[in-house]
């Protein structure tokens, strides 16, 4: 079971960012995909998930409307889109399976002026 990220990203404050993860070794819609992030110094902050079967979401309050999350079957590969970006959305973005405990190996996204 493997969870992998596309690489780092650099944006400006306003902007949007996608983050993506790609499964394999396991059936795609069977499970959960959760996000967190790490700012620097500071501890996970759960985001929200996705059910990868229906597309149903969940987010974290403080998340709702900024971030959203995608699934794409076809390529077994879940999105984050956060918009709207600003200096303390600075941090690495994992994506995470709970049932199989697998992580991906996080995406780092820096907004800077």
């Amino acid at each position: 079971v493997q969870l992998v990220q596309s690489g780092a990203e650099v944006r400006g404050p306003g902007a949007s960012v996608k983050v993506s993860c790609k499964a394999s070794g396991y059936t795609f819609t069977k499970y959960y995909i959760d996000w967190v992030r790490q700012a620097p110094g500071q501890g996970l902050e759960w985001m929200g998930r996705i059910d990868p079967e229906d597309g149903g979401t969940k987010y974290a309050q403080k998340f709702q409307g900024r971030v959203t999350f995608t699934a794409d079957t076809s390529t077994s590969t879940a999105y984050v889109d956060l918009s709207s970006l600003r200096s303390e959305d600075t941090a690495v973005y994992y994506c995470f399976d709970m049932w199989y405990d697998t992580w991906g190996q996080g995406t780092q996204v820096t907004v800077s002026s």
